[in-house]
């Protein structure tokens, strides 16, 4: 069971047999009257997003959650096909069920699935990747680290900006909870 208190962004609940996973809080104390948490929903299942108040102290339960280590192997049009590394059972997932997490997925990249009722619900990847930079403009000799910045196709698909210095070819890390470009890799 989680109090508001343990709100924060991330954390997943059930409500009435559903998982959400908040999006957003903001904890308010009027003037009058108790203090309540506002909260930012999505439901896991469909994705769709709710708006919840509940009362400070307020107590929700926290979902049975089953989770695997499973093995990304490829994708077809809307749909991945991963793999229980316990059991090497596969399984096809839907895009909206991955969320952003697809945008960073390379062929046999481990990472965690969510089941709720033997249904898979979410995606965590590790937190880095490093993946090889598919398209940018190439680097010109004095750019540097501090000049700027720079869109790139990795070859997952995904575009981030990265420095000036960056090279079609080059390797570099990710962090896949931003997106955001941390360093190259050598």
């Amino acid at each position: 069971m989680y109090t508001t208190a343990d709100f924060r962004k991330g954390l997943k609940i059930e409500i009435e047999g559903t998982p959400y996973l908040m999006v957003d809080f903001q904890h308010v104390k009027p003037g009058k009257g108790g203090a309540f948490v506002r909260t930012k929903l999505k439901n896991l299942l469909t994705g769709r997003v709710l708006d919840q108040t509940f009362r400070s102290g307020e107590r929700v339960k926290a979902p049975d959650f089953m989770e695997r280590e499973m093995q990304f192997l490829y994708r077809e049009g809307d749909r991945y096909c991963l793999m229980d590394n316990e059991t090497f059972e596969q399984l096809w997932v839907e895009a909206e069920k991955l969320g952003e997490a697809r945008l960073f997925l390379t062929e046999n990249l481990n990472l965690k699935v969510l089941f709720f009722n033997q249904q898979p619900v979410a995606a965590e990847l590790p937190t880095f990747a490093e993946l090889t930079i598919t398209h940018t403009e190439p680097g010109l000799r004095g750019d540097t680290a501090s000049g700027g910045s720079k869109p790139a196709t990795l070859e997952s698909g995904a575009i981030i900006q990265v420095p000036l210095f960056i090279n079609p070819g080059d390797r570099v890390k990710v962090d896949t909870r931003t997106g955001s470009y941390i360093e190259r890799v050598k």
